[in-house]
């Protein structure tokens, strides 16, 4: 193996959006979803005639706008279920004996391109489904509405290509020679100008917006291996995650698809990593940190004074998340270490500084851990004002993260000639750790406790936040046995649980209306695939890469052949349904932090990438399946490209355009660990009884 010049003049055969179409069967009849990248996206069912989705349709910064259309030619019903349809990157194609339809949107504009091709016929209809609007008011060149939840805009409805139009009940006609139909949103003003726009500029818009995502896949994050289903997985997963950063409140990033069209601080900087950094989106990541700064709370009397909000959305702003704030900083100084830009810190400063003081004077306990509430977690979901997974008040993720927090606070303190709050931030860290291992690490369970309670005594429930804090544990031999400890309780195939199924708290199942709420389910049993990521790295940190890789070729597959096409889920089921042998997804069909932890693990651990251009090195440490045997990319990283290239066995690595040294850890033969020989998934093994089951509800519990 050998560290030499990759030729960085030899195009890298990356998959184009027009090579990504996935043909979906009727019976599967999967979703799908696109954005327009401002404040609208539209989600819908492959192969569905009628909606029966609370969100299916058009959505407009968080208001329903239209649930679906329908089309005909000659009066006769185009239905869906009839169609050969292919779903793409930015359109989805259904084709039919006597017709091709095409649906897409373009970037930052608020208006729906519905094309109907190669007819067989002499006319076109288009009928919208009326549920969700009002006022029809039916011209002789269009079809206006008002929708019922933003009373303010219309939609209007107009041939795609000029032409008169005709009426049937709610369907408009045109000529098969209108191409199709627009249909736009906004004021009436608005809505004519993006339809002349659209009519002089539709297939310029179309094309710039093809390109924008090829560049995503052929300059930024080029892939081609010998394994083409892994190609075509990561590069839908690097489009979908891309779809979900948005400007519709400032810039940021979508929790997810259909209800969590909105910022969450904790989501985003979770996902940062994966959406962004590693894609070589450095300016995006900038704009994100500097206009989530605008919204931190800055007022001195309250109790979250300091804290980045946790969620922001058009209705107002929530500061009830401790992990949020910390994900803000330690994502500012990531982004320094891959950009090596540090013209934005002066923007942002400020926040830090005031993120940390507050924290150290208000929120801090005699050991230096951060004080929080029971639902200011990832674990955060309360019903009637109960939380469901209470970790007060010091959650172990939580000390972690205040840590790095510290730690990326103290080295931007020195970039930004800030010698005392550099120094007072360190030594505050130093505090934290200098505690941790002993009040945290229970070594003869091979357990870190999940949190401490107020009174000081430790959680014994079994959960996956262990894993994220290992930096703060000296004991190797200990982390791995909780690795390991940790993968067969928790890690089944379809993604890692949130509790122990032999807890009696668990919930077999994310969605059992019949027994429970599905929120006291959500954080007590369900599977959360964002924490694949954490599981993924320790397993490939420990030389365990070919386990790891199992897990991750379950994601992959996710993505290209069940739910939303491209797209991971938020939640799976713990246990199958009865009956099934895999566990049915559920949750939101598009998360961002699942998909953007895919994708990190992929580049920063697999592929190995790990760049730090604040001390002018780029570490690139491979630990590749053996299932790979060819492997070509590259990566931005600062103002340069590195480009990456595996073969025969060898290893070719070169940064080109930024001065920085490229550091390559080849991988070494070693013997086998014994400490995780025969590891493997945990797999379903039920107690007799969980109280979860104890009611039976005749009415199925709701919302």
């Amino acid at each position: 193996m050998s560290c030499g010049a990759a030729d960085k003049t030899t195009s890298i055969p990356a998959l184009t959006v027009d090579e990504l179409g996935v043909e979906v069967a009727p019976e599967a009849n999967r979703e799908y979803s696109y954005t327009d990248k401002k404040a609208g996206y539209w989600y819908g069912r492959t192969h569905q005639d009628e909606p029966t989705d609370w969100y299916a349709g058009w959505n407009q910064a968080k208001r329903r706008i239209l649930s679906d259309y329908a089309l005909t030619v000659d009066g006769a019903p185009l239905l869906r279920r009839d169609a050969q349809v292919c779903v793409y990157p930015d359109r989805l194609e259904r084709r039919w004996a006597n017709a091709v339809e095409t649906l897409a949107m373009v970037d930052d504009r608020a208006i729906l391109s519905i094309t109907v091709d190669a007819v067989q016929g002499d006319s076109i209809g288009i009928a919208l489904n009326e549920t969700l609007l009002k006022d029809a008011d039916r011209r002789t060149d269009a079809l206006c509405y008002t929708p019922q939840e933003a009373e303010n805009n219309r939609l209007k409805v107009v041939p795609l290509n000029l032409a008169g139009v005709s009426f049937k009940g709610n369907r408009m006609q045109a000529p098969a020679s209108a191409g199709g139909f627009l249909i736009a949103y906004g004021t009436e003003a608005h809505c004519d100008s993006l339809i002349a726009g659209y009519r002089m500029e539709g297939t310029e818009w179309l094309a710039q917006r093809k390109a924008r995502m090829n560049r995503l896949m052929t300059e930024n994050n080029p892939l081609h291996t010998n394994l083409p289903e892994l190609d075509k997985a990561l590069a839908w997963l690097t489009l979908t995650m891309d779809e979900l950063i948005t400007e519709q409140q400032g810039k940021g990033i979508y929790a997810g698809l259909p209800w969590f069209n909105e910022y969450w601080g904790r989501d985003m900087f979770i996902a940062m990593p994966g959406a962004t950094l590693v894609t070589g989106q450095f300016e995006v990541t900038k704009d994100i940190l500097k206009d989530f700064a605008k919204l931190q709370d800055r007022d001195t009397t309250s109790v979250t004074c300091g804290r980045i909000p946790n969620r922001a959305n058009l209705e107002g702003i929530l500061y009830n998340t401790a992990d949020g704030t910390p994900r803000y900083v330690i994502e500012a100084e990531e982004l320094l270490r891959y950009s090596g830009d540090r013209s934005f810190l002066r923007d942002i400063y400020p926040s830090v500084v005031l993120s940390i003081d507050q924290s150290l004077r208000h929120h801090t306990d005699e050991k230096g851990y951060l004080l929080h509430a029971d639902a200011d977690t990832w674990m955060d979901v309360k019903r009637n004002g109960i939380p469901g997974s209470p970790r007060g008040n010091r959650a172990n993720d939580i000390q972690y993260l205040w840590y790095k927090q510290l730690e990326a606070g103290a080295h931007l303190a020195r970039l930004m000639d800030d010698a005392p709050h550099a120094e007072a931030w360190h030594e505050a860290a130093v505090r934290l750790a200098r505690n941790f291992e002993a009040d945290y690490c229970n070594k003869d369970s091979l357990l870190i406790y999940d949190h401490l309670n107020a009174d000081g005594t430790p959680d014994l429930q079994f959960r996956p936040n262990q894993l994220y804090c290992f930096e703060l544990i000296a004991d190797d031999d200990f982390k791995q046995r909780v690795t390991r400890r940790v993968w067969e309780e928790l890690v089944y195939p379809w993604g890692v649980a949130s509790l122990a199924q032999w807890d009696l708290q668990f919930h077999p199942q994310h969605e059992n209306w019949h027994y429970y709420h599905k929120d006291d389910a959500y954080h007590n049993g369900t599977v959360w695939l964002w924490n694949n990521g954490i599981a993924m790295q320790r397993m490939i940190e420990y030389g365990q890469q070919e386990t790891a890789w199992k897990l991750f070729q379950n994601m992959n597959r996710q993505a290209l052949h069940e739910g939303a096409v491209g797209s991971l889920s938020e939640n799976a089921d713990a246990h199958p349904r009865e009956g099934k042998t895999w566990a049915g997804r559920s949750g939101t069909f598009l998360q961002a932090w699942s998909n953007s932890e895919q994708l990190r693990v992929w580049y920063q651990y697999f592929l190995g990438i790990r760049p730090d251009l604040m001390s002018g090195t780029v570490t690139v440490e491979p630990k590749l399946p053996a299932e790979i045997t060819e492997l070509q990319t590259s990566v931005k990283i600062g103002r340069g490209t590195l480009y990456y290239t595996y073969k025969d066995g060898k290893f070719d690595v070169r940064l080109e355009g930024e001065d920085a040294q490229v550091n390559l850890i080849l991988p070494q033969t070693t013997a086998s660990n014994p400490i995780f020989d025969g590891v493997d998934f945990c797999q379903p093994c039920p107690l007799e009884h969980y109280p979860c089951f104890d009611t039976y509800h005749e009415e199925a519990l709701t919302y």
